[in-house]
Parts: structure tokens; sequence; C-alpha cells
């Protein structure tokens, strides 16, 4: 008879894995995971998704976030708002405000919020970089408040943590084998059958729906910020969803301009222990570009980068951190 530690190992080579998709927060989702019991989480995953955009969708007008915006104070509601939230003042102290939610006046004005068919072109930043800067919030576990015109968008950060949300859940289902994917979202927890890491994608922002490079992941998230997706142009000038909300880097005269300055960083992807940290990340460091993101990342041996960047020539180039560059397979 086979020793008891080796016919487990035997079954759980042998466990089937399970593949669920549906759709969810205006994207889709996928998520692979190994089950000896073979139990379908799909009902619970889209009953939490859907709580989850009640809480901080921008586009529910009943979302938790929704009402904050209409008004200068809120009591939680849910504890997702707070570590979102939270996290939010992290990575913007951390990164000297090149990550800031209150960038949302902004971004709404330039049509990337609810407000749509606006012409970018009429847009006076000026009237609205009052309004910027997460200094202006005071929050604690209960509530939250700050003045009147100050609004929150967290599209750079929310779908990040929706992925921890649902892989959470997993585990709490006792899964944790899995690969869990929203919106080009990832979180991967241990190995497939045969202790082969997950595989994924990185997309190549030069040729749409082509791979730049696959990636094996163990235990760790993955997420991509870029702005080849979403961006409008007007009379030739193209406007970006990605807003850099500094009073500093890309600026005029030392104050807060809402740029939108083009530059040769394409996309930034980021693997980190949780999507929430990868994803408030990823947006920060496209803001911060590739030499400043490289500097930065020198005292951060916990978070790794892949980004994708032109040459003067217009080449396509690349740049790894150690920690993720053996991992990574460029196509």
């Amino acid at each position: 008879m086979l020793p008891l530690v080796t016919m487990a190992a035997a079954v759980e080579r042998d466990t089937a894995m399970i593949s669920i998709s549906g759709e969810a927060q205006g994207t889709t989702y996928h998520i692979r995971y190994f089950d000896a019991q073979n139990r379908n989480f799909k009902h619970s995953i889209d009953s939490i998704l859907v709580e989850f955009d009640k809480c901080l969708s921008l586009y529910r007008t009943d979302s938790e976030l929704s009402a904050f915006n209409r008004t200068s104070r809120h009591t939680f509601r849910s504890q997702w708002f707070y570590d979102v939230l939270a996290k939010s003042k992290e990575i913007y102290t951390a990164t000297g405000g090149a990550f800031d939610p209150t960038i949302m006046p902004l971004t709404e004005a330039y049509g990337f919020g609810n407000k749509k068919n606006v012409d970018p072109e009429n847009v006076n930043a000026d009237s609205l970089i009052q309004f910027i800067g997460f200094e202006q919030i005071e929050f604690n576990n209960k509530e939250i408040k700050t003045r009147p015109g100050v609004k929150l968008d967290f599209n750079g950060i929310a779908q990040g943590y929706s992925v921890d949300i649902v892989g959470a859940l997993l585990k709490s289902r006792g899964i944790h084998r899995f690969m869990v994917e929203i919106g080009g979202e990832v979180i991967c927890s241990g190995t497939k059958n045969g202790g082969i890491a997950w595989v994924t994608g990185i997309e190549n922002p030069l040729k749409p729906q082509a791979l730049a490079a696959t990636v094996a992941l163990t235990n760790r998230a993955m997420t991509t910020a870029g702005n080849y997706h979403n961006h409008i142009t007007r009379n030739g000038i193209t406007y970006n969803h990605i807003i850099d909300p500094r009073s500093g880097g890309r600026r005029s005269g030392g104050r807060r301009t809402g740029s939108m300055d083009q530059a040769p960083l394409l996309s930034v992807t980021v693997f980190a222990k949780d999507a929430i940290t990868a994803d408030g990340y990823d947006t920060a460091f496209f803001v911060m570009g590739l030499e400043a993101t490289k500097t930065f990342l020198k005292n951060r041996k916990d978070i790794d980068v892949y980004m994708l960047y032109t040459n003067e020539e217009g080449h396509l180039m690349s740049f790894a951190t150690d920690g993720i560059k053996d991992l990574i397979q460029e196509k």
C-alpha cells in the first residue's frame, strides 16, 4: 500500500480541472481550479461579484461609491470600500501621488467616467485641479469625509481587488490551486497537475489580440496598465484614460496639471502577492514612467514589473526586473 502522503499527492495530480466563465464589471472573467469534490462555484462567484459592484462600481448609481461621490461624508456600508481606500492611500504615499483616486473629476470631464459624448478639447482642467489630491480625504475604518466636489474613481485598483475577493472565496471553500482572471487581472494559487505553473499572457500593445510574452505564475498576482485600449482622439490629439494627478513629474510651474503627456512607455505589468497591490501600482508606474519606476523598484523587492516601451526608432522594447525575468517567455 502506498504511504498516505504519496496517495494524497497522486490524487491531487489526477484531480480534474474545473473551468467557469462569465461576465462582470463590463468585461469577462475566466476561472480555473482543482477540486477533488468537483464542485461548481459559479453561482457563488457571480453573487459576490454583484455585491462587489454594489459597493465600488462607478457605473451603478446605487453603488456605495456613487453614493459617496454625491456627498462629502459617508459611513461605510462595506469593508471593501475601506480596504480599497486604505490601499489607495498606501500607494499614493509610496509613489508621491502617482496613484490618486481623487482624479475622478478629470477622468469624468474627459469622458472616461459616466459622462459620455463630451468634447475633451473643451475641458477646463484648471477649474478641476482644485478637487484633485488624496490629502483632501479624511477617513477611518468607520467613515470618510472630504469637501464638496472631491470624488473618487477606483477603476485603477478595484478590479484587482475583485480578483483577490474571488480568490479568497475559493480558499474559503478549501480550494488552493486556482487561477482567477477578471478583465485581464490575474491571481494564481498553487500549481496545475504535476506541479506545473499557471501560464498567462501579456498583450502586445502594438499588435492588438497578439501576445508580447507569456509568464509562468505560482502564488502571485499579475495586472497590466496601458492606454492603448482606452483613449479618445479628437483633431489628431489623443486623450488617454490614465492621467497624471501629481503636483510634480510632468507638470507646469509646480502645480497640478492633469497631464496626459505621450511617452514611449506602452504598458506596465506588475507582479505582487495580491492583485489589489499589483493593480494600484501598475497605474502609478505608468504615470511615473520607465526610469522612475526602475529607480523606485530598487528598494521594493516585493514587487516585480515587465514594461513594454518603444525606442527612438519605434521598435518595441521590454524591461523585466530580476524577480520575474526568468519566468517570462517573450514572443
